[in-house]
């Protein structure tokens, strides 16, 4: 195992999660970053990040200092520092898909050498690390475990549109295959992570513990998206709830919502799969899921009710869609939950527009089948659906898009009073 100033960090994943790391470690050692999407690496060597997540300011001057990208393995070779940094998904049944793991497994048992570390990032289960990754590594590269090279488990936690809560003011929690790997693993990390470090004292501590904070989201949202269907029904503004409640020094403030994206509506899943490998089958966690990916569904038939109650014709009527992003100020379509509006709306027979200023309507294309538009339509609609909270929709006056006796639906309670019908 190398000293720390003997380091050379190859990043291996150059997406919302890897980009902005392997640019920060750039800044303190020397730093590849490696993506087998070749149009991806042309584009970050011009200098330019689609994900928005690193400044061009910021890329141009990490790439001045040294740092580069590649989607030739050969080129991080001569690296001693493997950060694996790629996408966990889940399939269409809700189970782990780790065949990008898989793959960069190989990747980087093609080029670790003796004495070389390899880290993971990506969000897993208990185990994930060294009973599925290293002996993939183990296999590619001929090298044993714990004696040849090592390895380190230190969980992504990355907020994809946060400008405030970067990947450096974010405390990072580290682990090693052996306490000697664990320090130095931790020392890597602590030279660029401002708010500090966390040894976790194995790597199935460190697994565990990213697995869980986002499924403790995942609960608290599922809870509160469920208040707000009971307040519904009692009339109720489940905001004006919240807002009451949370005058209590220990009240959580949560809010109810679509959960989608590649953490929160995806890592309770990892998590339930390890339960019942081990004979448990987590209710509460399952439970809150179930909730959670409903709320889609939900919002749209709440939406069809209340044209009804206004005597508009459901069939064959206009519903506008604002945003389409899983989360607001972020171009990140992954796992959005406002598809299941749009789904939902069309088994209405709804013709459905979208609109999103951030959205990449070529990836919305390819991905979900639909289209989206970048500039604001100039028709009237007979529903207005809120999906997004886009700064751009901050004040924005829906009256000129209103049809007669319009609705507007506010799932984001980011609208000013007065202004829509009904909000989640």
């Amino acid at each position: 195992m190398n000293r720390i100033e003997e380091t050379k960090i190859a990043v291996i994943g150059l997406g919302y999660v890897g980009l902005p790391l392997a640019r920060l470690f750039s800044t303190a050692f020397p730093t590849v970053g490696y993506d087998r999407n070749s149009q991806r690496v042309d584009e970050l060597m011009k200098g330019h990040d689609s994900t928005l997540e690193v400044s061009d300011e910021l890329l141009q001057d990490a790439i001045k200092r040294g740092f580069s990208c590649t989607s030739q393995l050969e080129h991080i070779k001569d690296c001693n520092f493997y950060v694996v940094a790629v996408p966990t998904p889940v399939d269409e049944n809700h189970n782990p898909d780790l065949t990008p793991l898989i793959g960069a497994s190989e990747a980087v048992g093609k080029v670790i050498a003796k004495g070389d570390v390899v880290v993971y990032e990506s969000t897993v289960y208990p185990g994930v690390t060294e009973d599925s990754c290293i002996p993939i590594v183990e296999e590619v590269s001929g090298l044993k475990f714990n004696k040849d090279f090592f390895a380190g488990y230190s969980p992504e936690r990355i907020n994809p549109g946060d400008k405030l809560h970067t990947v450096e003011k974010i405390k990072k929690v580290t682990s090693g295959s052996t306490p000697e790997v664990g320090a130095y693993v931790d020392a890597v990390y602590r030279m660029v992570i401002k708010a500090g470090t966390h040894l976790a004292p194995s790597i199935k501590v460190a697994e565990a513990a990213k697995v869980i904070e986002n499924s403790q989201r995942d609960i608290n949202i599922a809870f509160v998206n469920e208040l707000a269907k009971i307040f519904n029904r009692m009339g109720l503004d489940t905001n004006e709830v919240l807002v009451a409640a949370s005058t209590k020094w220990n009240f959580l403030p949560f809010k109810p919502g679509l959960v989608g994206g590649h953490c929160i509506g995806v890592d309770p899943y990892y998590l339930a799969q390890c339960a019942q490998r081990y004979g448990y089958n987590p209710e509460i966690i399952l439970a809150g899921r179930r909730m959670n990916d409903g709320m889609g569904a939900y919002v749209a038939e709440q939406v069809v009710k209340l044209m009804l109650k206004q005597g508009i014709q459901v069939l064959g009527s206009h519903v506008l869609i604002l945003g389409f992003t899983f989360k607001e100020n972020c171009p990140d379509v992954r796992n959005t939950k406002v598809i299941d509006i749009i789904k939902t709306l069309r088994e209405y027979n709804v013709n459905v527009t979208i609109h999103d200023p951030w959205a990449n309507p070529e990836i919305a294309q390819r991905e979900y089948g639909v289209e989206v538009k970048s500039v604001l339509p100039t028709a009237r609609f007979d529903a207005i659906v809120l999906a997004v909270a886009h700064k751009e929709y901050e004040g924005i006056d829906l009256v000129p898009l209103q049809a007669d006796k319009a609705v507007v639906y506010d799932v984001k309670s980011f609208l000013p009073p007065h202004s829509y019908d009904q909000r989640l």
